[in-house]
């Protein structure tokens, strides 16, 4: 697993587009094609989605913060958006804030842009889109609006052409024939009312291929890299991504996929194939993942390996589900009934779900017990350019025994690592008893006290005593020469991103900053955790209203009593500038 995650100084070149529209109105297809033109040219970007509480079949944006350098955060201000149509638009507002220094553009022919708007102090240019598709048989406004995009920023319409061919190509050579036209009709409309803004002319391309993913496939990446064979789920956003991406690939590699009729038979059949042993996992979010764990205690019980993908979303009940929040942690660590020692991971970035998807996979083979893979809309749902994924470790594999190492079996035997190796499927001497029920070492039914006591300490010490190695964090130092503090910001999963940016804006007003970013959330490593905390101011970064993440710590000891929280509930991430006001003060230039 790579231990590498985007880290760079503050960026110069910096560009923020957003796109929103009614349902059907083409925006999520627009800022796909140009994203994947931005890749194209050697540049890197991060997209994010979102949508109106029924999620299909509303009104939509997606908000882009492209560069010259890798970046995942989304920017405080847009530079520049282009409305598709204005309806329910106010339910975008807080998602993408303009000033005066930012551009909107929209279709004159169709409704007036909304006061809001007007208030930001906006350049607004109003285009006629319609009596331009008058001239183009079967154009789209959508398409339009990329072509005007494209030419207010200076990107060049050859790279455009491309991406819109790689995304569209397969629907046919009308479609695309007629989605070219558009694109040069909005470039030349553009042009015929303003001067391209040539955005990218300081820009320096990166030529080297780049991958266009989001989180989610590359959690499907990750697992089947890892060796993932068998994989149940139930759909549900914001995770069903990961299936859709495994659906086409892991049969192609000999394995199976099944979308269950509810999660509870998801989870079970996901048991079902790792008892048979084929490495096995299923995606979820919040309100699945509650409906699952009773058969993940039994997973835990019977040191079956399973791998749970939760994408989490905004809660309690249905929610807000085409929102980020980072509130399911309680739950995953805690949702158990009885002592039911798991494994909980998070990736702290996009391009760390793959990695992070790979080692779990192995930790829940290797360790014989459930691993919980926490991830959440925005990290699953946005889609990056990113540099080509690479696995240098090899995966870690479950113990088993063959027929002739099968004398006296015992499945639950105490051994030195806690691991007990499994029978391989189908052998008679291997046979054992593997359900929900307390048991004595060779697999039987037990409610002796000293069978629960030993079974329960092989169940934690095996979690506690193996060696998670370096992968169990992220951290960079941001020093600053003779600073005036020292700060140690730690979180976890999506707020990692804004805790760089604020560590490096710290720099400039001279106070030195280490993030600390956990991806192994249970077993703790509370030692390590100390470690780096020692003599340092900490503060703590998180998504969640309550405090859900400093209060875990808290309880471990795993940080000082005198830590502070930055906490905030969704669907907005924190900011940069809510965290550098948190720290440094309201009044800091």
């Amino acid at each position: 697993m790579s231990n590498k995650v985007n880290s760079h100084a503050v960026l110069s070149n910096r560009l923020a587009v957003s796109i929103s529209g009614s349902g059907g109105s083409g925006a999520l297809t627009t800022g796909q094609i140009l994203l994947n033109a931005f890749g194209l040219a050697g540049f890197y970007g991060v997209m994010n989605r979102s949508s109106g509480p029924q999620i299909r079949g509303g009104e939509s944006a997606v908000m882009l913060s492209l560069s010259d350098q890798p970046l995942e955060l989304l920017p405080d201000v847009f530079q520049v958006h282009f409305a598709l149509d204005w309806r329910n638009f106010e339910r975008f507002a807080d998602e993408i804030p303009l000033n005066q220094n930012s551009w909107v553009f929209f279709d004159n022919s169709r409704e007036k842009p909304p006061g809001l708007v007007e208030k930001s102090g906006a350049k607004v240019l109003g285009l006629n889109l319609s009596a331009t598709l008058k001239d183009l048989p079967d154009g789209r406004a959508n398409m339009l609006a990329l072509g005007i995009l494209a030419a207010w920023v200076g990107l060049d319409i050859a790279v455009c052409e491309q991406a819109l061919r790689k995304t569209l190509g397969k629907k046919g050579d009308a479609v695309l024939s007629s989605s070219l036209a558009a694109l040069q009709a909005g470039q030349a409309l553009l042009l015929a009312k303003l001067p391209s803004q040539n955005v990218l002319a300081n820009w320096q391309a990166q030529p080297a291929s780049k991958w266009l993913m989001s989180g989610n496939e590359a959690v499907g990446l990750g697992a089947l890299q890892g060796g993932v064979r068998f994989a149940a789920a139930y759909p549900i956003t914001p995770a069903t991504e990961i299936v859709e991406y495994l659906a086409p690939r892991i049969e192609k590699l000999g394995g199976h996929l099944l979308i269950a009729e509810d999660e509870l038979a998801a989870i079970n059949m996901v048991i079902g194939a790792s008892f048979g042993g084929v490495p096995a996992m299923t995606s979820t979010s919040g309100p699945g993942f509650s409906l699952m764990t009773e058969a993940m205690g039994l997973a835990i019980a019977s040191e079956t390996p399973v791998l749970v993908v939760n994408v989490m979303r905004g809660g309690p009940s249905t929610g807000i589900p085409t929102k980020s929040e980072q509130t399911d942690l309680n739950q995953i660590l805690y949702g158990f009934h009885g002592e039911a020692p798991h494994v909980v991971l998070a990736p702290i970035s996009i391009a760390d779900c793959a990695p992070c998807a790979f080692w779990a996979t192995g930790l829940a083979e290797a360790l014989q017990t459930l691993v919980v893979l926490i991830s959440d809309q925005r990290i699953g749902q946005s889609k990056a350019i990113l540099e080509p994924l690479t696995f240098s470790d090899q995966p870690l594999k479950r113990q088993t025994l063959a027929q002739g190492e099968l004398s006296d079996y015992q499945r639950y035997a105490l051994t030195e690592s806690s691991i007990s190796p499994m029978s391989e499927p189908g052998l008679m001497e291997g046979i054992y008893t593997a359900d929900g029920l307390e048991h004595n070492p060779s697999g039987l039914p037990s409610s002796q006290a000293l069978d629960h006591q030993q079974q329960l300490h092989k169940r934690a010490a095996k979690l506690n005593q193996f060696d998670y190695g370096e992968h169990w964090a992220w951290s960079k130092a941001y020093a600053v020469p003779n600073s005036a503090r020292q700060i140690c910001l730690v979180t976890w999963g999506s707020s990692t991103a804004v805790c760089q940016e604020a560590a490096l804006q710290m720099q400039t007003a001279r106070v030195s900053v280490q993030v600390l970013a956990l991806r192994l959330l249970m077993p703790l490593q509370v030692a390590e955790i100390q470690t780096i905390c020692k003599n340092q101011e900490v503060w703590v970064v998180e998504q969640s209203a309550s405090g859900q993440f400093i209060h875990y710590l808290w309880s471990q000891q795993a940080i000082p009593a005198t830590a502070q929280s930055i906490a905030q509930a969704g669907p907005l991430m924190i900011s940069v500038r809510q965290i550098l006001d948190a720290i440094l003060g309201e009044n800091h230039e």
